[in-house]
C-alpha cells in the first residue's frame, strides 16, 4: 500500500459535467473536497454573463486518509467514475500542487487565470497563428471578452478591425 499519510489529497475522475454533483455527494459521505473554479464570460442568445467553470473539467480533489477511510466508496459515489490510482492503490497528489492552487484563490474562492493579453498595451503587434489571416501581423486594439481579441490588420491597403479568438494570436 502507498503510504500517503493522514489527510493526503487524491484526484477523483468525475462523470461528464458532474463535478459539482460529485463534490456534493463526496462531502455528504464525510470526505473533504476541493473543486478549483474560475470565472469566465459566457455568450449565449445575445446575452453575456459571468459564470464559474471547473479549472480541471472532469476531476475533483478528495482529501482522505487511505489507511483509515473507506476510499473505495469514492468509486461508487454519484457523479464519480473512479479515484485515480496506480494498480489498485490511489495515487496521492503532491501537497505543493494543492497549496499552489489554494494560494491563487481570490476572496470568493475562484482561481484567477492570468492571461498574457491582460498586460498587452494597445497598439502592440500580434501575429495571427491560425485561420484565414494566418501569418499576418496586426495591432492589438482591445478584447471584447475572455475569448476574443480585436486587431487592426492591414487588408487591401487599409487598416481593418478584425475580431479573432484569443488562442489564434501570439506576440509578434
Amino acid at each position: 500500500m502507498i503510504d500517503a499519510g493522514a489527510n493526503a489529497w487524491f484526484v477523483a475522475e468525475t462523470q461528464s459535467r458532474q463535478e459539482r454533483v460529485a463534490e456534493a455527494h463526496l462531502r455528504r459521505q464525510g470526505f473533504e473536497t476541493f473543486l478549483p473554479q474560475f470565472r469566465c464570460l459566457r455568450r449565449h442568445a445575445r446575452r453575456t454573463e459571468m459564470v464559474s467553470r471547473p479549472l480541471f473539467p472532469g476531476y475533483v480533489f478528495v482529501g482522505l486518509d487511505p489507511a483509515q477511510s473507506r476510499w473505495r466508496s469514492v468509486n461508487g459515489t454519484v457523479g464519480c467514475r473512479r479515484l485515480v490510482a496506480f494498480g489498485d492503490q490511489p495515487l496521492p497528489l503532491p501537497m505543493r500542487v494543492l497549496e499552489a492552487l489554494r494560494g491563487r484563490q481570490d476572496a470568493e474562492g475562484f482561481i484567477h487565470m492570468e492571461d498574457p493579453l491582460d498586460k498587452l498595451p494597445q497598439g502592440a503587434p500580434l501575429r495571427v497563428t491560425q485561420g484565414p489571416f494566418a501569418d499576418l501581423v496586426g495591432l492589438f486594439q482591445t478584447r471584447d471578452d475572455a475569448m476574443r481579441v480585436i486587431l487592426l490588420l492591414d487588408l487591401l491597403g487599409r487598416p481593418t478591425r478584425v475580431t479573432l479568438p484569443a488562442h489564434s494570436v501570439a506576440a509578434a
